[in-house]
Protein backbone atom coordinates (compact mmCIF):
# COMPACT_ATOMS: atom_id res chain seq x y z
CA UNK A 1 0.00 0.00 0.00
CA UNK A 2 2.88 2.29 -0.26
CA UNK A 3 2.19 5.52 -2.60
CA UNK A 4 2.27 5.39 -5.92
CA UNK A 5 5.14 7.93 -6.33
CA UNK A 6 7.81 4.86 -5.35
CA UNK A 7 6.45 3.68 -9.44
CA UNK A 8 7.04 6.81 -10.87
CA UNK A 9 10.95 7.31 -8.98
CA UNK A 10 11.33 3.40 -9.86
CA UNK A 11 10.58 4.62 -13.82
CA UNK A 12 11.87 8.11 -13.72
CA UNK A 13 15.43 6.82 -12.19
CA UNK A 14 15.72 4.18 -15.01
CA UNK A 15 15.53 1.16 -12.23
CA UNK A 16 11.93 0.21 -14.00
CA UNK A 17 8.58 -0.75 -12.81
CA UNK A 18 9.49 -4.61 -12.79
CA UNK A 19 12.35 -4.15 -10.65
CA UNK A 20 10.20 -2.46 -7.61
CA UNK A 21 8.71 -5.00 -5.74
CA UNK A 22 5.84 -4.92 -3.54
CA UNK A 23 5.89 -6.70 -0.13
CA UNK A 24 2.37 -7.94 1.47
CA UNK A 25 0.83 -6.02 4.10
CA UNK A 26 -0.87 -6.90 6.98
CA UNK A 27 -4.80 -6.06 7.71
CA UNK A 28 -4.00 -2.30 8.66
CA UNK A 29 -1.90 -2.07 5.78
CA UNK A 30 1.56 -2.15 7.38
CA UNK A 31 4.62 -3.61 6.17
CA UNK A 32 4.93 -7.55 7.35
CA UNK A 33 8.86 -7.51 8.01
CA UNK A 34 8.46 -11.52 7.69
CA UNK A 35 7.65 -11.11 3.78
CA UNK A 36 10.08 -8.20 3.63
CA UNK A 37 12.74 -10.87 4.48
CA UNK A 38 11.64 -13.56 2.22
CA UNK A 39 11.79 -10.39 -0.78
CA UNK A 40 15.12 -9.73 0.08
CA UNK A 41 15.91 -13.71 -0.14
CA UNK A 42 14.35 -13.93 -3.06
CA UNK A 43 15.55 -11.31 -5.06
CA UNK A 44 19.19 -12.53 -3.99
CA UNK A 45 18.63 -15.68 -5.06
CA UNK A 46 17.33 -14.92 -8.54
CA UNK A 47 20.90 -12.85 -8.66
CA UNK A 48 19.65 -9.48 -8.20
CA UNK A 49 20.69 -6.81 -5.95
CA UNK A 50 18.28 -4.99 -3.80
CA UNK A 51 19.22 -1.97 -2.06
CA UNK A 52 16.49 -0.09 -1.29
CA UNK A 53 13.34 -0.42 1.01
CA UNK A 54 10.80 2.06 1.37
CA UNK A 55 8.64 2.59 4.34
CA UNK A 56 5.87 4.15 5.06
CA UNK A 57 4.00 6.38 7.83
CA UNK A 58 0.57 6.97 7.36
CA UNK A 59 -0.36 5.20 3.77
CA UNK A 60 -2.49 6.77 1.58
CA UNK A 61 -5.94 5.17 2.28
CA UNK A 62 -6.35 3.13 5.72
CA UNK A 63 -3.54 5.52 7.13
CA UNK A 64 -0.93 2.62 8.49
CA UNK A 65 2.57 2.97 9.95
CA UNK A 66 4.70 0.01 8.73
CA UNK A 67 6.99 -1.17 11.81
CA UNK A 68 9.94 0.65 11.44
CA UNK A 69 12.19 -1.09 14.14
CA UNK A 70 11.68 -4.32 12.72
CA UNK A 71 12.17 -3.44 9.30
CA UNK A 72 15.12 -1.41 9.87
CA UNK A 73 16.41 -4.58 11.11
CA UNK A 74 15.94 -6.54 7.90
CA UNK A 75 17.64 -3.39 6.38
CA UNK A 76 21.03 -3.57 8.43
CA UNK A 77 21.49 -7.21 7.62
CA UNK A 78 21.32 -7.13 4.29
CA UNK A 79 22.96 -3.42 3.96
CA UNK A 80 19.76 -2.10 2.58
CA UNK A 81 19.04 1.51 2.25
CA UNK A 82 16.06 2.40 4.22
CA UNK A 83 13.64 5.56 3.71
CA UNK A 84 10.22 6.52 4.88
CA UNK A 85 7.76 7.82 3.28
CA UNK A 86 6.04 10.03 5.96
CA UNK A 87 4.69 12.45 3.51
CA UNK A 88 0.96 12.04 5.32
CA UNK A 89 1.57 10.53 8.41
CA UNK A 90 5.29 12.06 10.10
CA UNK A 91 3.47 14.79 10.85
CA UNK A 92 1.98 12.76 14.40
CA UNK A 93 5.65 13.14 15.18
CA UNK A 94 4.10 16.62 16.64
CA UNK A 95 1.19 15.08 18.70
CA UNK A 96 1.00 15.97 22.16
CA UNK A 97 0.16 12.32 23.20
CA UNK A 98 3.01 9.84 23.48
CA UNK A 99 0.77 6.89 22.11
CA UNK A 100 0.21 8.67 18.82
CA UNK A 101 4.22 10.10 18.72
CA UNK A 102 4.92 6.32 19.14
CA UNK A 103 3.81 5.38 15.63
CA UNK A 104 6.72 6.72 14.83
CA UNK A 105 9.05 4.64 16.55
CA UNK A 106 11.95 2.87 14.70
CA UNK A 107 11.80 5.32 11.79
CA UNK A 108 14.62 7.59 13.42
CA UNK A 109 16.46 4.23 12.28
CA UNK A 110 16.03 5.41 7.84
CA UNK A 111 18.32 6.84 6.01
CA UNK A 112 15.81 9.06 5.07
CA UNK A 113 12.17 10.24 5.88
CA UNK A 114 9.89 13.15 3.90
CA UNK A 115 7.02 15.09 5.15
CA UNK A 116 4.71 16.85 3.69
CA UNK A 117 3.94 20.35 6.01
CA UNK A 118 0.99 20.61 3.29
CA UNK A 119 -0.94 17.92 3.93
CA UNK A 120 -2.14 17.76 7.80
CA UNK A 121 -0.68 20.57 8.98
CA UNK A 122 -2.15 22.95 6.76
CA UNK A 123 0.62 24.98 4.65
CA UNK A 124 -0.39 25.87 1.21
CA UNK A 125 0.89 24.37 -1.37
CA UNK A 126 4.04 23.22 -1.49
CA UNK A 127 5.53 22.55 1.72
CA UNK A 128 7.76 19.39 2.06
CA UNK A 129 11.08 18.51 3.73
CA UNK A 130 13.21 15.80 2.66
CA UNK A 131 15.62 14.61 5.76
CA UNK A 132 19.04 12.38 5.09
CA UNK A 133 20.80 10.88 8.13
CA UNK A 134 23.90 11.68 6.20
CA UNK A 135 25.56 14.90 6.23
CA UNK A 136 26.29 16.47 2.83
CA UNK A 137 24.43 13.55 0.61
CA UNK A 138 22.39 15.90 -1.01
CA UNK A 139 25.05 17.84 -2.45
CA UNK A 140 26.99 14.99 -3.32
CA UNK A 141 23.86 13.75 -5.91
CA UNK A 142 22.49 16.72 -7.23
CA UNK A 143 25.66 19.08 -7.11
CA UNK A 144 27.47 20.42 -10.01
CA UNK A 145 29.37 23.54 -8.65
CA UNK A 146 28.62 25.82 -11.28
CA UNK A 147 31.01 28.79 -10.80
CA UNK A 148 28.62 31.55 -11.39
CA UNK A 149 26.21 30.49 -8.80
CA UNK A 150 27.42 28.08 -6.02
CA UNK A 151 30.95 29.89 -4.90
CA UNK A 152 32.10 28.19 -1.67
CA UNK A 153 33.26 31.27 -0.42
CA UNK A 154 30.33 34.02 -0.55
CA UNK A 155 28.15 34.59 2.56
CA UNK A 156 25.81 32.04 3.53
CA UNK A 157 26.83 29.66 1.03
CA UNK A 158 25.95 27.03 3.69
CA UNK A 159 22.36 27.97 3.40
CA UNK A 160 22.15 27.90 -0.43
CA UNK A 161 19.57 24.66 -1.47
CA UNK A 162 20.21 25.42 -5.28
CA UNK A 163 23.38 22.57 -5.55
CA UNK A 164 21.50 20.17 -3.12
CA UNK A 165 18.41 19.17 -5.04
CA UNK A 166 17.47 18.74 -8.52
CA UNK A 167 15.91 22.09 -9.36
CA UNK A 168 17.61 24.86 -8.89
CA UNK A 169 15.51 28.36 -8.52
CA UNK A 170 12.99 27.46 -6.57
CA UNK A 171 10.43 29.46 -4.30
CA UNK A 172 10.95 29.79 -0.56
CA UNK A 173 8.80 26.72 0.80
CA UNK A 174 10.32 26.71 4.34
CA UNK A 175 9.35 30.06 4.79
CA UNK A 176 5.82 29.04 4.60
CA UNK A 177 6.46 26.60 7.74
CA UNK A 178 9.13 28.52 10.29
CA UNK A 179 6.61 31.48 9.81
CA UNK A 180 3.78 29.24 10.64
CA UNK A 181 5.74 27.26 13.53
CA UNK A 182 7.10 30.86 15.02
CA UNK A 183 3.42 31.68 15.41
CA UNK A 184 1.43 29.00 16.87
CA UNK A 185 4.49 27.44 18.56
CA UNK A 186 4.88 23.64 19.14
CA UNK A 187 1.69 23.87 21.34
CA UNK A 188 -0.44 25.17 18.43
CA UNK A 189 1.24 22.61 16.37
CA UNK A 190 0.43 19.35 18.27
CA UNK A 191 -3.40 21.29 18.46
CA UNK A 192 -3.75 20.76 15.30
CA UNK A 193 -2.50 17.30 14.86
CA UNK A 194 -4.71 16.26 17.56
CA UNK A 195 -7.62 17.72 16.58
CA UNK A 196 -7.61 15.64 13.20
CA UNK A 197 -6.57 12.26 15.27
CA UNK A 198 -9.61 13.27 18.12
CA UNK A 199 -11.77 13.46 14.50
CA UNK A 200 -11.14 10.52 13.06
CA UNK A 201 -11.59 8.74 16.40
CA UNK A 202 -14.72 10.77 16.85
CA UNK A 203 -15.80 8.91 13.42
CA UNK A 204 -15.09 5.49 14.20
CA UNK A 205 -17.26 5.57 16.90
CA UNK A 206 -20.01 6.96 15.52
CA UNK A 207 -19.39 3.90 12.77
CA UNK A 208 -18.81 1.56 15.04
CA UNK A 209 -22.18 2.50 17.44
CA UNK A 210 -24.19 2.90 14.36
CA UNK A 211 -25.58 -1.03 14.83
CA UNK A 212 -24.75 -2.09 11.38
CA UNK A 213 -25.77 0.95 9.16
CA UNK A 214 -22.35 2.06 9.40
CA UNK A 215 -19.25 -0.77 8.53
CA UNK A 216 -15.72 -0.38 9.22
CA UNK A 217 -13.98 -1.55 6.38
CA UNK A 218 -10.19 -1.52 7.66
CA UNK A 219 -9.08 -1.30 11.17
CA UNK A 220 -8.28 2.92 11.92
CA UNK A 221 -4.42 3.81 12.96
CA UNK A 222 -4.30 7.19 12.04
CA UNK A 223 -6.46 10.00 10.58
CA UNK A 224 -7.91 7.79 8.23
CA UNK A 225 -11.71 6.39 8.26
CA UNK A 226 -12.43 3.95 5.94
CA UNK A 227 -16.01 2.39 5.70
CA UNK A 228 -18.94 1.36 3.95
CA UNK A 229 -22.71 2.50 4.23
CA UNK A 230 -25.10 -0.38 4.47
CA UNK A 231 -28.57 0.13 2.75
CA UNK A 232 -31.12 -1.83 4.85
CA UNK A 233 -31.59 -4.67 1.99
CA UNK A 234 -27.90 -5.68 2.72
CA UNK A 235 -27.57 -5.60 6.45
CA UNK A 236 -25.86 -7.21 8.50
CA UNK A 237 -22.75 -6.65 6.50
CA UNK A 238 -19.99 -8.81 6.34
CA UNK A 239 -17.99 -8.82 3.17
CA UNK A 240 -16.48 -11.82 4.00
CA UNK A 241 -19.61 -14.06 3.67
CA UNK A 242 -21.22 -11.98 1.33
CA UNK A 243 -22.47 -13.33 -1.78
CA UNK A 244 -21.50 -11.89 -5.23
CA UNK A 245 -24.76 -10.59 -6.05
CA UNK A 246 -24.66 -8.17 -2.36
CA UNK A 247 -20.81 -7.28 -3.42
CA UNK A 248 -21.94 -6.24 -6.39
CA UNK A 249 -24.86 -3.67 -5.17
CA UNK A 250 -22.28 -2.53 -2.06
CA UNK A 251 -19.65 -1.61 -4.96
CA UNK A 252 -21.84 0.71 -6.48
CA UNK A 253 -23.86 2.67 -3.03
CA UNK A 254 -20.53 4.34 -2.20
CA UNK A 255 -20.01 5.82 -5.53
CA UNK A 256 -23.92 6.94 -5.87
CA UNK A 257 -24.30 8.65 -2.73
CA UNK A 258 -20.97 10.65 -3.31
CA UNK A 259 -22.21 11.63 -6.57
CA UNK A 260 -25.47 13.04 -4.85
CA UNK A 261 -23.46 14.52 -2.02
CA UNK A 262 -21.39 16.39 -4.95
CA UNK A 263 -24.05 17.52 -6.26
CA UNK A 264 -26.31 18.65 -3.80
CA UNK A 265 -23.02 20.50 -2.22
CA UNK A 266 -22.73 18.56 0.86
CA UNK A 267 -19.42 16.80 1.03
CA UNK A 268 -16.81 15.24 -1.16
CA UNK A 269 -15.62 12.02 0.77
CA UNK A 270 -13.29 9.59 -2.18
CA UNK A 271 -14.27 5.90 -2.08
CA UNK A 272 -11.96 2.85 -3.49
CA UNK A 273 -12.20 -1.08 -3.59
CA UNK A 274 -9.15 -2.85 -2.07
CA UNK A 275 -8.24 -6.23 -1.27
CA UNK A 276 -10.81 -7.34 -3.63
CA UNK A 277 -13.71 -5.04 -0.90
CA UNK A 278 -16.06 -3.28 -2.87
CA UNK A 279 -15.98 0.10 -2.36
CA UNK A 280 -15.77 1.56 0.79
CA UNK A 281 -15.98 5.31 1.46
CA UNK A 282 -12.11 6.75 2.83
CA UNK A 283 -12.44 9.83 4.78
CA UNK A 284 -9.36 11.78 5.76
CA UNK A 285 -9.43 14.41 8.38
CA UNK A 286 -6.29 16.81 7.07
CA UNK A 287 -5.54 20.11 8.46
CA UNK A 288 -9.45 20.03 9.60
CA UNK A 289 -8.40 23.21 11.71
CA UNK A 290 -12.52 24.56 11.72
CA UNK A 291 -14.73 21.20 11.24
CA UNK A 292 -16.32 19.93 14.33
CA UNK A 293 -17.45 16.50 15.38
CA UNK A 294 -20.83 18.22 14.85
CA UNK A 295 -19.83 18.38 11.20
CA UNK A 296 -19.45 14.82 10.92
CA UNK A 297 -22.21 14.04 12.37
CA UNK A 298 -24.59 15.97 10.18
CA UNK A 299 -22.35 14.07 7.28
CA UNK A 300 -23.25 10.62 8.62
CA UNK A 301 -26.84 11.34 9.02
CA UNK A 302 -26.72 13.19 5.33
CA UNK A 303 -25.13 9.90 4.31
CA UNK A 304 -27.76 7.43 5.71
CA UNK A 305 -30.66 9.86 4.26
CA UNK A 306 -29.51 9.71 1.11
CA UNK A 307 -28.09 6.10 1.05
CA UNK A 308 -31.17 4.71 2.43
CA UNK A 309 -32.81 4.15 -1.01
CA UNK A 310 -30.06 2.30 -2.56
Amino acid sequence: QSHYSYKKAAMLCGIGSDNLVAVPCDETGAMIPSELEAAVGEALASGALPFFVGATAGTTVTGAFDPFHEIADVCERHGLYMHVDGAWGAAVLLSGRGDRRALMDGAERADSLTWNAHKLMGMPLQCSAFLTATPGALEACNGTRASYLFQPDKLHAEYDLGDKTIQCGRRADAYKLWMTWKALGDAGFAARVDHCCDLAEHFERRVRGSGGAFVMAKPRTFANVCFWYVPPSLRPWDPAAAGEEARRRMASVAPAIKAKMQRRGLAMIGFQPLDGMPNFFRIVFPSCLNTTKADLDRLLDAIEEIGSNQ
